[in-house]
């Protein structure tokens, strides 16, 4: 995966940080389809995910509004129930305001 590619600040990113249960049942699978219901939001910017142990996956947005709407999206719903109910031992939720970003990116030489 690659960074998302996100505009002039400022805009707002959600960081989700997680640790699993154990198995999969189910979760790739749904985790695949909110990141594509996602992308089709209004306000969505892009989204990074890793996990090793740890996962954490930053969804990024225009606005507090765009982030408000994505959690009381009806499929998006199911999914946080089922979170709580199967996939996650722990979670926790932050959203931030980008005030200042910038990059690095090795070029030939």
């Amino acid at each position: 995966m690659t960074a998302a590619a996100t505009p002039a600040v400022p805009y707002y990113a959600v960081i989700f940080t997680s640790m699993r249960t154990e198995g999969d049942n189910g979760y790739e699978k749904m985790s695949n389809a909110m990141v594509q219901l996602a992308s089709q939001q209004p306000g969505f910017l892009g989204v990074e995910s890793a996990r090793d142990g740890l996962g954490i996956t930053v969804s990024y947005w225009d606005s507090l509004e765009a982030i408000a709407a994505w959690k009381q999206n009806t499929a998006h719903l199911v999914a946080q129930q089922r979170g709580r109910d199967t996939w996650y031992e722990t979670f926790k939720v932050r959203i931030c305001r980008v005030e200042r970003d910038y990059a690095f990116a090795r070029t030939e030489r």
